[in-house]
């Protein structure tokens, strides 16, 4: 509107809707709440009066420097969608009727997490892939969380900031829980350089259902594949931040399952790989009830 100017700061307006009771209907003040007194005088270039013979929401609102025309809302309610950082204190835990011991029981397998981790082109999703086809051959049910195919759906909002490939991974152990607690093997497939971002993620499953596979390959193996050309973009400066390039990556001290590259093209294939990983779930029994 003309001669309206409205800096964004914080809540809030109050009103009086005719016919809904008026003043009386009017939300009382709070702590939290801010309230704008309203007022008759003519528009100047702080105020913003609405007039209507059938609707009348705001008499009048006096605008100043620090003030905003939001939504009705506490304060500590509009921090925490904004900032994310609080937690809603009426959010409880909904138990189910059905546990995972029922859904194991009708899977005839046991939930858990395979992570692989490795630097790129170190055969992590080659990897995942036969381990998938493997368990599937045998009537096990898995599913696949690879970290490029996350990051076009459910995280394609995220950076290769540290502070965002922490969330990635974050979020990809949050949901690859999820799977390992409906019963369903879950193999997550992303490099994850970080000691801590992985052990995060263990830290959410009970013991023994994360199972860390670190593909060990030298870098310059690893740069000789190079599949999707990024060692050769990082190596010109084109990419910066590129693990094994101008960012560390920190393997496993304490892993399940090390699949080693040797240079042998039997024991280095991805399904003799997927069979050592297997090898590992018959001994734990994942692969019963």
């Amino acid at each position: 509107m003309e001669g309206l100017a409205i800096r964004a700061s914080r809540p809030s307006i109050f009103c009086s809707l005719p016919g809904f009771g008026g003043d009386s209907q009017r939300r009382p003040l709070s702590e939290g709440f801010l309230r704008l007194p309203a007022s008759s005088n003519a528009v100047d270039d702080s105020k913003l009066v609405m007039n209507s013979a059938s609707f009348h929401p705001i008499s009048a609102v006096n605008v100043s420097a620090q003030a905003s025309l939001t939504a009705d809302f506490p304060i500590s309610e509009t921090k925490e969608r904004l900032k994310g950082e609080e937690k809603a204190e009426n959010i409880v835990w909904h138990e189910s009727s059905i546990c995972r011991c029922d859904r194991q029981q009708l899977l005839q397998q046991k939930g858990c997490v395979i992570w692989i981790t490795g630097l790129s082109g170190s055969g992590k999703s080659t990897v995942a892939c036969a381990l998938s086809k493997a368990l599937f051959e045998r009537g096990k049910l898995s599913y696949t969380l690879d970290g490029d195919n996350v990051r076009h759906g459910l995280n394609r909002d995220l950076t290769f900031k540290a502070e965002d490939r922490t969330e990635n991974i974050r979020r990809i152990g949050e949901v690859a829980k999820l799977f390992a607690d409906v019963g369903v093997i879950c193999i997550a497939s992303l490099i994850s350089p970080y000691r801590r971002d992985r052990d995060a993620c263990r830290s959410l499953l009970p013991e023994g259902d994360f199972v860390e596979v670190f593909m060990d390959v030298p870098l310059h193996v690893c740069e000789s594949r190079d599949p999707k050309g990024l060692y050769k973009l990082a190596r010109a400066g084109k990419i910066k931040g590129f693990t094994g390039i101008d960012d560390p990556y920190e393997a496993p001290l304490n892993c399940e399952v090390v699949l080693k590259h040797t240079g042998d093209d039997l024991s280095c294939s991805p399904r003799q790989m997927a069979e050592n990983i297997i090898s590992y779930l018959q001994n734990k029994g994942y692969l019963e009830s």
